[in-house]
């Protein structure tokens, strides 16, 4: 586990973190998607495809009674209707969507969820706990986050730098 040891505010994906040299993991759920686009497994791959076209989003995370049992991803989408040139109108997600579900949980530290996400060969991750979805993370989010990791490595390594410019 990894700890950052913040001293100046540091804005996170939904609210802002205040933390005066106190030890502080990023976990998941501080850059996690809350607002899924999610689908049942009774629906056909088009209206799928329709639902993440209108949504911009890569994925759709099928659900059954509020629990998630399965993703659709572009890649299955490509491999297992286009590529065995199945009619996208007569098949139903649950033909096609990636399960056991693998799944996350929020107080998951990065290098954990980066580990889990890397050893499973998968570029999305639900984020369930109790068996609710609370949110999903990608490669792109986390990658996305980058530049505000390097904004605390920055000021951990030059403290005074950042204490000159606060003074001003």
């Amino acid at each position: 586990m990894s700890f950052f040891f913040m001293r100046y505010p540091l804005l996170m994906k939904d609210r802002a973190v205040e933390s005066w040299a106190f030890p502080m993991s990023l976990e998941v759920q501080d850059i996690m998607v809350s607002k899924v686009v999610t689908g049942r497994a009774s629906i056909s791959v088009k209206e799928a495809v329709d639902t993440m076209n209108e949504h911009g989003i890569g994925c759709l995370v099928v659900v059954e009674k509020e629990s998630p049992v399965g993703i659709v991803t572009e890649r299955d989408l490509l491999k297992r209707v286009l590529g065995e040139s199945k009619d996208p109108r007569k098949i139903n997600v649950q033909e096609i969507m990636s399960k056991p579900l693998i799944v996350g949980k929020p107080d998951m530290v990065i290098e954990e969820v980066i580990k889990l996400m890397i050893d499973k060969k998968i570029k999305k991750l639900p984020i369930v706990e109790n068996g609710k979805l609370l949110g999903l993370v990608t490669l792109t989010d986390i990658v996305s986050f980058q530049p505000q990791l390097i904004h605390v490595v920055k000021q951990l390594t030059h403290p005074h730098e950042w204490e000159k410019i606060e003074e001003k």
